[in-house]
């Protein structure tokens, strides 16, 4: 399972103000990924999701695409990577997801997250972001609204891993 939470590129954030380290209405919080056969096997494992348009090439062309693809819920589990990352300790309370185009393995796909509702409750926070993931640049593959609970607006420390 260790390969689907690694990242081959660090979170990299876009701020209101450069100074700051805590989360604000506007900012963006970006991770970058290439899904790799291996992400795909081990995401099947798991999900027992053995469709044959993740497996078979020939499958997926017969289906209208142009090769494997790579599941739908692991590219949007880059929202949770985002998440965690950026605050240790958050609450994914609700995703909603359209998927607009296909991602097949081994495309580059940027998965952001842009803050447009923080509401303090308690000692928490509730946050919306908007949530997209574009492929080859600037194609845009999903998108939706993701909810989470916070501990903190300050954002942790990313360290880039493996």
């Amino acid at each position: 399972m260790r390969s689907l939470l690694s990242t081959r590129n660090p979170s990299w954030r876009g701020f209101s103000s450069s100074a700051s380290c805590l989360l604000k209405v506007g900012d963006s919080l970006k991770q970058t990924r290439i899904f790799s056969n291996e992400d795909v096997v081990e995401y099947a494992k798991v999900t027992f999701d053995y469709n044959p348009v993740h497996f078979d090439s020939e499958s997926a062309r017969n289906a209208g695409f142009e090769d494997r693809l790579v599941h739908g819920m692991l590219v949007s589990s880059l929202f949770s990577r985002i998440l965690s990352s950026n605050f240790p300790g958050a609450i994914h309370v609700s995703q909603s997801l359209h998927f607009k185009l296909p991602v097949y393995i081994g495309e580059v796909i940027v998965a952001e997250m842009q803050a447009f509702t923080l509401r303090r409750i308690n000692n928490r926070y509730l946050a919306k972001f908007s949530a997209r993931c574009f492929k080859n640049g600037d194609l845009l593959a999903l998108d939706g609204v993701t909810v989470a609970i916070l501990p903190t607006l300050a954002m942790a420390q990313v360290h880039p891993s493996g």
